[in-house]
């Protein structure tokens, strides 16, 4: 089953841009806009769910928010027709076989790849870790049994240290341990999102050498776990225990996420401070952001407000999203730029207002994390 509150961000985020001219398929379409919804794949639960779609194209339409508006009423119902299909049982399910390296496309979407752990594994890797520090470090020996040696699985260990975190002197972490522990079993697909997470830490930061160092140390990490958890309570109608506990994230983390915001699978929030993402913000898989990004809303209305970010996006130190646009999956955004318009994908793009200097449908920006290159354009002198 997809997780409570996902199918409305699974409908924004399988959105592919195109700029006007660009070559789909077959044939040019010169002064249209082309809207792809192209073959999806989801793991939830440890089932592969496998979604085809079709090819659509758009008469051109400015990117105001009256011009969305005015979309014909036949795309809304492809949004619609996708996300009732991804809620029903009736999805065709697939088991799961790990992509070739050469195969793999971050801009497509999560995929597990053949040198990721499961997750016994990747616990008893996490114990092996504790116990060694322990054992090198006597003076963190009593933090590492608390944590993670005094306990019997991976999402007890992080229960634990999620608790702690958020507690505070009105709020206990007795009853925050079985707040996160009734979220687990009613919806084990946070636990995998988590994994998903914890993975896309060791892949994409090099300055992270084990598992236990994102678990314990990563506030990054540890926001956006609190955040699945406050996502799911939203979901289930608990609207002012979330907001409590987005208070105590935005607190103790300085990360302030809405709870109603959707996240996709492998997010990595690097250093993560003053990250701030609004309410109705749809982030797909493989998605990198570094700190004190902005994904904002504009306008009092109660509609959409705030972006839809693609899988596979790169969002540079201080980056600003404002307002209801598509960065599209694979593109990467120059620290410090503000985008207001939508960007197609696999495109790069830097300034204020950001303008796109490059584009190529090779480009995985979160393959290598580079936050460099392709901003400067080559010249001659």
């Amino acid at each position: 089953m997809v997780p409570l509150g996902l199918q409305h961000g699974i409908s924004r985020v399988v959105q592919v841009c195109a700029h006007p001219g660009q070559r789909v398929v077959s044939g040019s379409y010169s002064g249209a806009y082309i809207l792809i919804l192209c073959a999806l794949s989801f793991n939830f639960a440890g089932q592969r769910v496998s979604v085809v779609t079709g090819v659509y194209s758009l008469e051109a339409v400015s990117r105001t928010q009256q011009s969305r508006q005015a979309q014909p009423a036949g795309l809304d119902q492809v949004r619609q027709s996708l996300a009732a299909t991804l809620a029903t049982s009736s999805v065709v399910q697939q088991p799961f076989r790990p992509a070739l390296v050469d195969d793999y496309h971050p801009s497509q979407g999560w995929r597990p790849m053949p040198h990721h752990l499961s997750k016994q594994e990747i616990w008893q890797r996490m114990r092996q870790e504790a116990k060694a520090d322990a054992d090198t470090e006597p003076t963190l020996a009593s933090f590492l049994y608390s944590s993670v040696l005094g306990h019997a699985s991976f999402e007890k260990s992080l229960n634990f240290i999620l608790a702690n975190k958020l507690a505070s002197p009105t709020l206990f972490s007795t009853q925050l341990v079985k707040i996160i522990e009734d979220c687990y079993n009613e919806d084990s697909a946070i636990v995998d999102a988590a994994l998903a997470d914890l993975q896309a830490v060791l892949d994409r930061d090099p300055a992270c050498d084990k598992y236990t160092q994102c678990l314990l140390y990563f506030k990054g990490f540890q926001a956006i776990q609190c955040h699945r958890i406050a996502h799911h309570l939203w979901a289930k109608g608990r609207k002012m225990l979330a907001v409590a506990l987005q208070s105590r994230v935005s607190e103790a983390f300085h990360v302030d996420i809405h709870p109603a915001a959707t996240f996709g699978r492998g997010i990595l929030l690097d250093h993560a401070t003053g990250v701030v993402i609004g309410e109705t913000t749809v982030i797909g898989d493989n998605v990198s952001m570094l700190h004190h990004v902005t994904l904002g809303g504009s306008g009092t209305g109660k509609g959409i407000r705030h972006p839809t970010i693609g899988h596979g996006v790169l969002l540079g130190a201080g980056v600003s999203v404002l307002g209801n646009v598509t960065v599209g999956c694979g593109a990467k955004v120059g620290a410090g730029s503000v985008v207001v318009t939508d960007l197609p994908c696999h495109s790069v793009a830097v300034g204020v207002p950001a303008r796109i200097v490059k584009q190529s449908v090779k480009s995985e920006p979160c393959r290598d994390m580079d936050q460099t290159e392709d901003f400067i354009l080559d010249y001659v002198i």
